[in-house]
Parts: C-alpha cells; structure tokens; sequence
C-alpha cells in the first residue's frame, strides 16, 4: 500500500472525486459539510489541498476570472492516478476493519454506521 490517509484528507479526496470539474475550495468544503454533517473552515480545506498536492495525489490550477467574484480567479483542483490509487486502497482498509462489527452486541451499529 502507499501513503497513508487522514479521515480529512479522505474526505477532501472524495469530495474533489464527486464534484469533478466543479472542484475548488468553497465547493470542496460545501460537500465536505453537506455529506459529513460537521462544519469545516475554509483553511482546514486548503491545508489539507495542499498537503495532498505535496504528495502528488491531486493538482491544482487557476480558472480564468469571473464577473460574480469580482475578476477574481478560482483555483481548481483535481484528483490524479495516485491519490485515486490511495484512497480506493484506503476505503478497502475501512471496509476490512468494519467487517462483522455491525454483529457485536456491544457495539450496536445503525444503518449508517452510527452507534444507534
């Protein structure tokens, strides 16, 4: 396996995977919040950006500038072939380490993975 993956920067990956070329900061953190259900601040998105563009797994570029911002330009970002290696490799560990536990009585799982 290679590089390991925080939940956040799990979360960051498959965010980026689900909005495609919609991806950039605030969309990133939208999804994060609406999927999560917990709130995030902007610069913990863009540390963990950063962090994962140092490692190869995504990339990043600046769009060309828009009228609702002001001229302002949006850095896009995308997933590359190693940080969608890492986290499919990632959620395969999870799923592994989950197996069986919604069966223990002293762990009662709901149906979303959530103690009941």
């Amino acid at each position: 396996m290679g590089s390991i993956l925080g939940e956040f920067e799990q979360l960051v990956l498959l965010a980026l995977l689900r909005l495609g070329a919609d991806a950039y900061g605030v969309t990133v953190q939208e999804e994060i919040e609406r999927r999560s259900g917990r709130a995030v601040s902007a610069g913990t998105v863009y540390r963990a950006l950063l962090r994962l563009e140092s490692k190869a797994m995504v990339e990043s570029w600046e769009g060309e500038p828009t009228p609702e911002r002001g001229g302002r330009r949006k850095r896009h970002y995308r997933v590359l072939p190693e940080g969608r290696r890492t986290v499919v490799d990632s959620l395969a560990v999870l799923g592994r380490m989950a197996e069986g536990l919604e069966d223990l009585p002293s762990l009662p799982l709901g149906p979303q993975g959530t103690e009941a």
